[in-house]
């Protein structure tokens, strides 16, 4: 840096912006470079880093430096420069200097205001309180503001240092916008006329000390003033109930009779008044040469100022009197209200039968709802025919929108009364008004078009005023206390849990009102015997007079048609069943003549699809699905078919009502309560987008109020549940073979029985001891007795970013069809982890356990283990301690494990499942029992659900009866082990390997 001895004089002009231009020469050179002058004059400068982060430009051939507006004043009001060089400045300059010095300090006392130029131009800037300045600040502003260098900066660089002290950070804008809102209003008209002194009181900057307050009135018609009236009052700031209507005269001059002390402050505001208020009102509202307000307003003027005009005052800063009851009128929107008549739901039958259903039809009357006024049609019609917008009635002012009196008028002209309201619409119109300010500006969907909606303005609500009858039965629909107790058939051969006999009361008194129903209970809290009391129910009191009695029909997977057939068996053994399953099975007039001999008919997904056209013909007492989930795609010829069938009541059997979409939902209601949610196609617009795609909580809560009547959902943690549920719940499964299945085991038989004719001692013994195990494997699955390998999925069907976990992909579809173990296994330990719980299934068979793996690994997307008596002690016990974990992540968290009964019967604490299946049955249940200990034992905190595969028909089953039954064998021989069974003669052979075919 030069070291300079000379005088240095420095120059300063202003630019509109604020941003000083600064030069400076020396007696020795006329002007400096800019470069050099920055150095010197910035150098204790640390806001622009020392003069480094400022710019220099040639401006007519001057090197000028060039200072931010926010940093002009702050730099001149402080000024550290280098001591060893003497500072001169131009006359200017120096009176800059000292006027800078005076604004750091009024900007720190806040003696600053918005512009209001500037606010008519749509911008916020700054300027300094005339009101606090002193002669001689008002004298140099005037000098400078003169002068050509700084006339256009001088307050541009004021504003600028004003934001930058107290409004350079979003909060601090925030409440100025709080705090003074008329300062950002979007409509500017109200400063029209004012000084900058009256403006900075309108927007309240600045306290008024006017000892009234200005307003319009707009007084209603009474018994002096026939017509609506529009009033300028003077408010008494001390007796707010004192009002003085004034007048104004074009010129802006006041006219009436007011305090003598108030004269000043009226004088210096009326013309500002007048010229705000002809920028606010509408032109028909004034009255040229007159005394500009005061005519008699039309209704049709009247209800403008009240709908429009007095919100625009109210925005740019005037103050509006309206009638007292106006406020609480505006918010009454008129509600189209469709009122049941007396009389109308009355239960009309006996014995609990069946009522009506969705599609009944109920009587109404209209009822139009403006806040607590209810007008009858007739009522209305004759107010809307008088024409106005504000009328009279019952010495009541009522609002009539015209664009809410159309659309009233469209919607009562849409419907015709005298085919009354389906009870489906009562009900969705009632659920989707019943909590309290909630509303749905959409509308139920029609039964007779499902592609229609009841056509609801956005703005006009349609609700239904429900009679006593309809209260009732709303009410008991939404809440379960209120559920009628029905009490549990006397045939049932089961007692019911207290949840059981809710569900069972719950589907009766759905059945009652004709209304489908989803039992939805979590896996193991027995749908099955709920819905079984339910069929025992419907036999007691189906039939009507002069009615034929009618069959009900259950749907379910082929691997549940044994358990369902079993479990009926077990606790109706009253109800007449038929299966209607398989090559056998009867058609066309046999099948109708054998159903129609039934209660209950029970038949497959896919046997459903195959007969549809048969099963249509028909209609039945109750159709039930189990499994729902199996109907879930809407599309699938499967969900079409059994959704196409007829019957009196529907109820829907799940533990998982939703898998992956809200689509999946819309399927099973479609099946229980037919185009209750409309078409598929409508559900997609009204909810399906809203929820899945733009997570619209609104719509959810709507959606949920809709389906909550229908759907009986309890879950295994519910407090109620725990309460009632036994700590370890055993549960047989009785699965059907497949075909393949059947054939193998008949020829397995007829294979051994032929032998047995030729074999003695020893190797009879070994033969029948084969031929065991041969049968065990076929009830497991077909490959573990033809030993082919898995089939592996080709590359082209394969997903995209699935895992290749324990080997290549295989074809998982093809090798669960062929056992319906396995169908059943995997569709049940799909739900348990829909639920987050976990689960060890127990095989004797390696193979079976290494099938299972694959399966199971492939289908969950999860590792799940693999434990038998060829795993190593170090892998043993790491396998146990990550299933055990809770704190792996979820890609590495096993939560299935595949156990053999031998390896993994005894020593082992596996308490972090609660789901244990025997896949294959340990003839000796003490070693069962120590199996099921692995989960249930110490520190299980959860009730544990054990489930026993049997196939049905089998060898399997008849052991089974033989352990449950104790007539035929002991538990001292059975325990012993399977040698008894090659003491028995061929006969006896024959009747306990033969496959039952009425269970095959």
């Amino acid at each position: 840096m030069s070291h300079y001895t000379d005088t240095m004089k420095i120059h300063v002009a202003l630019t509109e912006y604020g941003d000083a231009l600064i030069y400076g020469s020396t007696s020795m050179r006329s002007t400096l470079p800019g470069m050099e002058l920055k150095h010197l004059l910035f150098a204790w400068h640390e806001e622009s880093l020392y003069g480094t982060e400022l710019a220099v430009e040639a401006v007519d051939e001057v090197e000028v430096i060039i200072l931010p507006a926010e940093q002009v004043v702050s730099f001149f009001a402080e000024l550290r420069l280098l001591e060893h060089i003497e500072w001169t400045w131009d006359e200017e300059t120096a009176m800059f200097m000292k006027l800078a010095a005076r604004f750091a300090a009024w900007i720190e006392a806040q003696n600053y205001v918005p512009s209001l130029d500037a606010f008519r131009q749509g911008k916020l800037s700054w300027t300094w309180d005339e009101r606090a300045l002193e002669p001689d600040e008002r004298e140099m502003i005037k000098l400078l503001a003169d002068s050509p260098y700084y006339k256009e900066g001088l307050e541009a660089a004021f504003s600028a240092a004003v934001d930058r002290l107290r409004y350079t950070d979003e909060a601090a804008e925030a409440d100025l916008r709080r705090e003074y809102p008329l300062l950002f209003a979007a409509d500017r008209s109200a400063a029209d006329g004012m000084d900058q002194h009256a403006w900075l009181i309108h927007i309240g900057w600045r306290p008024d000390t006017a000892p009234f307050r200005p307003l319009l009135q707009l007084l209603e018609p009474d018994e002096e003033a026939h017509d609506w009236r529009l009033l300028l009052m003077l408010q008494d700031k001390q007796d707010a109930g004192q009002l003085i209507p004034i007048g104004l005269k074009d010129g802006g001059s006041a006219l009436g009779s007011w305090p003598e002390a108030w004269d000043t402050h009226i004088h210096e505001r009326a013309p500002a008044w007048l010229t705000g208020l002809r920028a606010a009102l509408p032109a028909d509202m004034l009255v040229e040469g007159g005394s500009f307000l005061g005519q008699p307003l039309s209704d049709e003027q009247a209800w403008r100022f009240l709908t429009e005009v007095s919100h625009r005052l109210l925005q740019t800063g005037w103050q509006v009197l309206l009638p007292a009851w106006w406020e609480a009128a505006r918010r009454k929107q008129p509600k189209l209200r469709a009122k049941l008549r007396a009389g109308e739901g009355g239960e009309g039958t006996q014995g609990g039968r069946s009522m009506f259903g969705l599609d009944s039809l109920i009587s109404f009357d209209w009822r139009i709802a403006i806040g607590e006024t209810s007008l009858t049609e007739a009522e209305f019609k004759e107010l809307v025919a008088r024409g106005e917008r504000l009328v009279r009635f019952r010495n009541e002012w009522i609002p009539l929108d015209p664009a809410l009196v159309a659309q009233i008028r469209q919607m009562m002209d849409g419907m015709n009364r005298e085919d009354g309201l389906s009870f489906q619409d009562i009900l969705q119109l009632h659920l989707l008004e019943s909590e309290g300010e909630r509303k749905y500006s959409g509308a139920p969907a029609r039964k007779d078009d499902p592609e229609k909606q009841l056509q609801t303005p956005e703005r006009v609500k349609l609700a239904v005023e429900l009679n006593e009858h309809f209260a009732k039965l709303l009410g008991q629909l939404v809440r379960q206390k209120e559920w009628p107790s029905v009490p549990v058939p006397d045939e049932l051969k089961a007692t019911l849990r207290t949840y059981q006999q809710e569900g069972f009361s719950w589907l009766a008194f759905m059945r009652r009102y004709g209304l489908g129903a989803c039992l939805a209970d979590d896996m193991g809290l027995g749908k099955t015997v709920q819905f079984i009391a339910y069929l025992l129910h419907v036999k007691a009191w189906a039939v009507r007079p002069n009615e034929v009695r009618l069959p009900s029909l259950l749907i379910c997977p082929t691997s549940v048609l044994g358990n369902w057939q079993k479990e009926l068996e077990r606790f109706a053994p009253s109800l007449r069943v038929v299966l209607h399953y398989g090559s056998r099975r009867k058609t066309d007039e046999a099948f109708f003549r054998e159903a129609h001999d039934a209660d209950i008919v029970l038949t497959s997904y896919a046997t459903a699809a195959l007969d549809q056209e048969m099963l249509r013909e028909m209609k039945w007492e109750t159709i039930g699905i189990d499994e729902a989930q199996n109907i879930k795609n809407a599309e699938t010829r499967q969900s079409i078919a059994v959704r196409s069938l007829r019957a009196r009541h529907r109820v829907a059997l799940t533990g998982t009502p939703i898998e992956n979409r809200l689509s999946e939902l819309w399927s099973i209601y479609d099946f229980i309560n037919p185009g209750y949610l409309g078409s598929l196609r409508g559900f997609s617009s009204r909810f399906i987008q809203a929820i899945e795609k733009d997570q619209d909580e609104q719509r959810m809560a709507d959606l949920q109020m809709l389906i909550k009547p229908f759907m009986l959902r309890r879950k295994k943690k519910d407090p109620a549940i725990q309460l009632d549920l036994p700590e370890k719940n055993e549960m047989k499964t009785y699965i059907h073979l497949t075909a393949e299945q059947s054939a193998l085991y008949d020829q397995t038989v007829q294979e051994l029985l032929q032998r047995m004719e030729q074999l003695e001692g020893i190797e009879r013994k070994g033969a029948i001891l084969a031929a065991l195990t041969q049968f065990k494997q076929l009830c497991d699955h077909p490959i573990l007795l033809t030993k082919e390998p898995l089939p592996e999925l080709p590359a082209s069907a394969r997903r995209s970013g699935s895992e290749e976990m324990g080997g290549p992909l295989i074809d998982t579809e093809a090798v669960v069809r062929r056992s319906a173990k396995l169908e059943r296994l995997l569709a049940m330990v799909k739900e348990l982890r829909e639920e987050g719980d976990r689960c060890l299934i127990f095989t004797q068979y390696i193979g079976m356990g290494e099938m299972m793996q694959r399966v199971l690994q492939q289908e969950l997307q999860e590792p799940v283990l693999y434990l038998n008596g060829s795993t190593p002690k170090r892998t043993r016990d790491r396998m146990i301690e990550q299933f055990q974990s809770r704190s792996l992540p979820p890609e590495a968290q096993p939560n299935v494990m595949i156990l053999s009964i031998k390896a993994g019967g005894v020593g082992l604490n596996l308490t972090a499942a609660n789901h244990v299946f025997h896949f294959d049955r340990w003839w000796n249940p003490a070693v069962e029992n120590q199996a099921t200990d692995r989960a249930y034992r110490m520190g299980q905190t959860k009730d544990v659900q054990v489930y026993k595969f049997i196939s049905m028909g089998t060898l399997e089953e008849r052991i089974d009866e033989m352990l449950e039954s104790k007539q035929q064998l002991s538990d001292q021989i059975i325990s012993s082990g399977e040698g008894w069974i090659t003491e028995l003669s061929t006969d006896e052979l024959k009747d306990l390997f033969t496959l039952r075919r009425d269970w095959a």
